[in-house]
């Protein structure tokens, strides 16, 4: 895709972000396997439906500007994929919390990759005066804010305590 206008680039970090959270649902879901904190459980199902829900909007807002989700695939939400993969999911912790956190940090390297692509959709849609687009935007991204802020909590409230007495 050529990329000369703003619409263009609009609709190829559209098309971006949505490879991006199909990737980041299965590393998400990879990550809760893993969790052993009952609340990091309850969170990291939500942020996977959560996930979901952003995907629709992405899906149909895509379908409205007769456009395929198809095309693209995020090679950054493959990086960070990969180091979920090898900071968390496989490698080998002798304490529970410990892997824990270690969850949280790269859960929300996930959901800082998301956070700017959903800032950036709602700067270039409001741009665009595409006003509904950027509304449905903005409702991700205040909900994926929101899930980093939940994430952060769980965090500092307890399980990063609770790893450093490991």
């Amino acid at each position: 895709m050529s990329l000369t206008t703003l619409k263009d680039v609009y609709i190829d970090q559209m098309k971006d972000l949505h490879s991006a959270n199909t990737q980041a649902i299965k590393v998400t879901e990879k990550l809760l396997e893993g969790a052993s904190d009952a609340e990091l459980k309850s969170a990291l199902a939500d942020s996977i439906e959560g996930t979901r829900e952003g995907l629709k909007t992405l899906e149909t807002l895509l379908g409205e500007h007769d456009c395929s989700t198809r095309g693209e695939f995020c090679k950054g939400m493959e990086g960070l994929a990969k180091e979920a993969n090898a900071h968390a999911i496989g490698a080998d912790f002798t304490d529970t919390a410990v892997r824990d956190a270690v969850i949280i940090s790269q859960y929300q390297r996930l959901a800082h990759y998301a956070i700017a692509g959903y800032g950036c959709l709602s700067a270039f849609a409001r741009r665009l005066g595409l006003d509904q687009d950027q509304q449905r935007i903005q409702i991700c991204l205040d909900n994926t804010y929101g899930g980093d802020k939940r994430f952060t909590e769980l965090a500092t409230q307890g399980i990063n305590a609770d790893a450093k007495a490991a």
